[in-house]
């Protein structure tokens, strides 16, 4: 992804740990895979991660400097 540290700056940060970093769209911003606006960016910092869903999302997904990138849209 070429402009991912621009993407990064339109979001809002939610939480960062050794797994994870997770930021919110809260301006509209549109999914790079597919062009509609997204609710939460997850890039994960480690080879095998697991996420924990509380709600049925769909995701997109695409990948920076070897790390997956996922992107939430609630259906």
């Amino acid at each position: 992804m070429d402009d991912f540290e621009e993407l990064v700056s339109s979001l809002t940060p939610r939480e960062d740990n050794d797994a994870i970093s997770s930021y919110q769209n809260t301006t509209a911003v549109a999914c790079p895979a597919c062009d509609q606006p997204f609710d939460d960016m997850v890039v994960c910092k480690q080879e095998f991660t697991s996420l924990n869903l509380d709600v049925e999302l769909d995701l997109c997904a695409t990948t920076d400097d070897d790390r997956v990138v996922l992107f939430t849209h609630k259906p």
